[in-house]
């Protein structure tokens, strides 16, 4: 089964420290946890008294409570709600999940969902999926019949990395500011 604290630190070097850049639609971020989103996270307390101090944002780098709470924020907010845990391919799990923080839970499950529709091979091997967004037993049978065919795994993260780079590409065709934030988001989708 896959293992949280890996997918955990393997998007963490993808989420910078502190930001806030009036272009992101985000607002002010940390560790890329969004105020504009998340207002309520615990960690902003932490943040907000943090600011005043000279060091700010350099001081946030060694509050282990800041740290736990980061930690705490993404098991729960999307580890657990992609069922993280019971995904039996880490790098499938690693990817479903750094999708569902850049993406949010329910589109990154459903590139899941729509990418083992694709590679099913017509329903030879498993039914179609409903692609509703929630990871379930169904989607979890679907990807171990998938990857138990040699070499599927890469074809699926490929599969995975299309969606997500084409749906990054329709959000710079429709909003030309967010493409300053293209190549953090293609190395991604890479």
């Amino acid at each position: 089964m896959a293992d949280f604290d890996t997918a955990f630190g393997r998007t963490l070097r993808c989420e910078g420290g502190y930001a806030n850049d009036p272009v992101d639609r985000g607002g002010e971020t940390w560790r890329g946890i969004s105020r504009t989103h998340f207002p309520h996270w615990p960690g902003w307390d932490l943040i907000d008294r943090a600011r005043r101090a000279k060091a700010f944002p350099r001081n946030l780098d060694s509050s282990r409570r800041l740290a736990e709470s980061v930690s705490t924020f993404y098991r729960e907010q999307f580890w657990n709600r992609i069922e993280g845990d019971l995904l039996s391919h880490q790098q499938i799990a690693d990817e479903v999940f750094d999708t569902a923080v850049n993406m949010g839970v329910r589109r990154a499950v459903r590139f899941l969902q729509e990418a083992l529709n694709l590679l099913n091979r017509n329903q030879r091997s498993y039914r179609d999926l409903v692609v509703d967004g929630a990871t379930g037993p169904r989607t979890r049978d679907a990807l171990d019949q998938l990857l138990l065919q040699e070499g599927e795994d890469q074809v699926l993260l490929r599969v995975l990395n299309l969606l997500q780079g084409s749906h990054y590409l329709a959000i710079m065709r429709s909003d030309p500011t967010q493409e300053r934030f293209a190549r953090g988001w293609l190395k991604r989708a890479g």
